[in-house]
């Protein structure tokens, strides 16, 4: 796996958490595994700069993009979104395994506008992609390949400030909306409306194997912080939407949810613990004690803590002691620990 600090980037063993390689890195950079078990996307200033982690190796393949943003797994493709230009590049998730090290053939779509957007591929080739511009996001496109060109087949502006995104089973998307969420299933686009005048989901959190999708939840715009203490629920299965208030305790960032291959949702929370969420009923299930109680930080980018979860382990960072934990998932257990050189920020597993 993968860890972000500040001016650098540790590649970790994920049994023994042993740091197999470090390399110095731009001021803050983000990791997202490329989905094919070894390669990680680093977000810099020229692109999405390849790290293969089992040379290791920070590479000199790079898709190049002006602004770098979301990187997305589904369907055996990997898709890219450049922020600065409104591009989609999409490749083979395996691709690069094939490639040598060099860049892939991929396929790419831009936007009518550059904004800060998000794509996504289906299974038949159908590109649902956000629409917007610099002036902000207003809702999400279908779209068919035909030839060089992608044909239209629906649109939905219903979904103002569009962020985030997630698959289901069932191939059931979802993204993000500052007053609900968007689903597209089946070919038809359906807006679900958030209890709040304001209620933004932002933050998607998926399991392909589970129809209910666990979203962030932000009712109060002006509220001071990033820390939340709600969470949308959207069983697309069912085209059914609610948010539920968690306990009092819970309190979590974008960074703090992650799902598990059992379909739970793991939130870490500022008490230090690790609250199991079961998404069919809304309740808390298990918690598991892990790291010192934290603060939330005071802009997005600052380092606090994170999880990431591969099968039933979990994975999770600690600025404050600069160090990355293991659990075990199922029961709590603690798996090891390892103290890095800087305070670790944001973490990702180069997992099938």
């Amino acid at each position: 796996m993968a860890v972000a600090y500040k001016n650098g980037i540790a590649v970790l063993d994920g049994k023994t958490l042993k740091v197999v390689e470090t390399f110095s890195t731009e001021d803050f950079t983000r990791v997202n595994g490329v989905g094919d078990g070894r390669n990680v996307l680093v977000t810099t200033s020229k692109g999405f700069q390849v790290l293969d982690t089992a040379k290791p190796a920070l590479t000199d393949t790079v898709f190049k993009a002006t602004s770098p943003g979301h990187v997305v797994r589904h369907a055996d493709r990997t898709i890219l979104f450049d922020d600065g230009t409104g591009t989609t590049t999409i490749f083979g998730t395996d691709a690069l395994l094939k490639s040598g090290g060099a860049l892939p053939e991929t396929e790419t779509y831009k936007a009518a506008a550059p904004h800060h957007g998000v794509s996504i591929q289906l299974k038949d080739s159908t590109l649902l992609t956000t629409v917007g511009d610099k002036t902000g996001r207003t809702g999400a496109a279908a779209l068919r390949p035909n030839g060089e060109k992608w044909d239209k087949v629906s649109e939905n502006s219903q979904c103002r400030g569009i962020h985030g995104e997630g698959a289901a089973a069932d191939e059931a998307v979802v993204f993000g909306c500052e007053d609900g969420a968007l689903l597209y299933h089946r070919g038809t686009f359906e807006k679900f409306t958030a209890p709040d005048k304001f209620g933004r989901m932002g933050n998607a959190y998926t399991s392909e194997t589970s129809p209910i999708i666990v979203g962030d939840y932000k009712s109060n715009p002006d509220a001071e912080g990033y820390l939340l203490n709600a969470v949308t629920l959207i069983d697309t299965a069912k085209h059914a939407y609610r948010v539920v208030n968690l306990p009092s305790d819970v309190r979590y960032t974008w960074r703090d949810i992650a799902r598990g291959s059992d379909g739970l949702a793991y939130i870490l929370s500022t008490d230090g613990s690790i609250h199991v969420l079961d998404p069919s009923s809304g309740e808390i299930v298990k918690r598991y004690p892990v790291i010192s109680p934290w603060e939330g930080p005071s802009h997005w980018q600052d380092p606090h803590p994170a999880i990431a979860v591969k099968g039933t382990t979990g994975y999770i960072t600690e600025p404050a002691t600069s160090t990355v934990h293991a659990i075990d998932l199922t029961t709590g257990a603690d798996l090891g620990s390892v103290k890095l050189s800087a305070a670790p920020n944001e973490i990702t597993v180069a997992q099938h």
